[in-house]
């Protein structure tokens, strides 16, 4: 059987730091490949398009969708978000780990192509906390945080069929925790 790159999925609630984990781990491992998603949404201050997402129009978003250019997509906070399956079958056709930052409902369509691939949690110390860092990024309106945080109630129940959760409370512990998932993984 020839070997392909391993494929790696982080997810987790809106405001839990995902993103903080993935630049830390991408640090620590610079071969390991980003896949960059689609979004209808704006970008947020400070993201640019090809670095953080690729900006795209919902009617553009929907025709790649029927065309079948994702492996996963999703509507979350009502923007949609997918997964190029081109990109992804490129880095893990041509051997390189490859991560994914998606939401629990792209996590699960992953899973389905993909069994092999290593899911990963991430989990807020407790729901105060997670209110406290949606505030402080200061991205969201009021209302919108209160909707992440509902939204989080249901994704949190999703955890318990990931391969691994990571509590992150001290950012440098988590990242360690994830640093060794990934050379676990590697050495299987």
């Amino acid at each position: 059987m020839e070997s392909t790159g391993q494929l790696f999925v982080l997810s987790g609630p809106s405001g839990v730091g995902k993103s903080s984990l993935r630049e830390g781990v991408r640090k620590r491992f610079p071969e390991l490949a980003y896949s960059i998603s689609y979004t209808t949404r704006p970008p947020r201050q400070g993201e640019s398009e090809g670095r953080d997402y690729h900006f795209v129009s919902l009617e553009t978003f929907l025709a790649m969708k029927e065309a079948g250019d994702f492996v996963e997509w999703a509507q979350v906070h009502g923007n949609y978000y997918g997964t190029s399956r081109a990109q992804l079958e490129q880095y893990l056709n041509d051997r390189r780990d490859l991560l994914l930052e998606i939401d629990v409902q792209g996590a699960r369509q992953v899973k389905v192509h993909f069994p092999r691939a290593c899911f990963i949690f991430v989990l807020p110390p407790d729901p105060e906390t997670l209110k406290k860092r949606l505030l402080e990024r200061g991205t969201e309106r009021e209302n919108d945080v209160e909707q992440r945080l509902k939204d989080s109630s249901r994704e949190l129940l999703e955890a318990s069929w990931y391969d691994y959760s990571i509590v992150n409370d001290v950012f440098e512990e988590a990242l360690e925790e994830l640093v060794a998932i990934i050379l676990s993984a590697r050495c299987r």
